[in-house]
C-alpha cells in the first residue's frame, strides 16, 4: 500500500523477481481436482524454488495476470522446484 496524491491509500503492484516458469493451464481430471480444493484454479505454474513467495501474490507473463491461489507446494520438499496453483486474471489491480 502506498498513498495517492491526496494521501488516500492505494494499492500498488511491484516487480519482485523476473523468473522462467512453465504455464499450464489445467484440463480435464487435473483441473477437477484443482477446483474440488479451490474453485477458481485454472493453471498450475512451476518455478524453480524460491523462499518468500506467497498466495498473496501474482504472476505477470506478458499481458496475462495470473493469481496465486493457495500456498506454493515445494515438489518432493526438496527446494529445488515450486508449483502454484493460480486463476488467470486480474485481482485487485
Amino acid at each position: 500500500m502506498t498513498q495517492d496524491d491526496y494521501g488516500q491509500p492505494s494499492l500498488t503492484w511491484v516487480n519482485v523477481v523476473d523468473a522462467w516458469a512453465e504455464i499450464q493451464p489445467l484440463s480435464g481430471r487435473e483441473l477437477e481436482i484443482a477446483q474440488a480444493m479451490n474453485a477458481e484454479v485454472t493453471h498450475q505454474v512451476t518455478i524453480r524454488y524460491r523462499e518468500g513467495i506467497t498466495a498473496a501474490m501474482r504472476i505477470v507473463y506478458q499481458s496475462r495476470y495470473f493469481n496465486i491461489t493457495s500456498p506454493p507446494l515445494d515438489v518432493d520438499m526438496r527446494h529445488k522446484e515450486m508449483q502454484l496453483m493460480c486463476s488467470e486474471g486480474l485481482n485487485d489491480g
